[in-house]
């Protein structure tokens, strides 16, 4: 992981985080370099021991936020309350698992009921 041209932008995020390192470090590759969003940022999330990541899809003016976990992470509606809260209450998030055979799905939450697109 070291050698990676993303580890110098996130080892200081991995060492106040060790234990989200890998969801986070699989997740910015792939919106960096896969998905190539542009004006990529990390927010710190204290109160749920990562950071987030925050940036825009290509063409787009619209800032996103994803937060990366692992599949096998047990998330609480407070820990979820806790993210919003700090990334100013954004109408929505993207919540980015990621596994051990390096897939990751993105969950769209958003707060309260929301009515979906026709």
């Amino acid at each position: 992981m070291e050698s990676h041209p993303s580890y110098k932008t996130l080892a200081p995020i991995f060492s106040k985080y060790p234990r989200a390192a890998g969801s986070l470090f699989q997740a910015y590759n792939d919106i960096v370099f896969a998905q190539q969003w542009t004006n990529v940022e990390m927010i710190e999330l204290p109160a749920c021991k990562r950071a987030a990541i925050k940036g825009r899809k290509p063409n787009t003016n619209k800032d996103l936020h994803v937060v990366p976990c692992t599949l096998s992470e047990t998330i609480s509606f407070g820990w979820l309350q806790d993210a919003f809260a700090i990334l100013g209450n954004p109408a929505e998030v993207y919540l980015a698992i990621t596994s051990e055979d390096a897939s990751i799905v993105y969950y769209k939450l958003s707060q309260g009921i929301v009515k979906p697109p026709i």
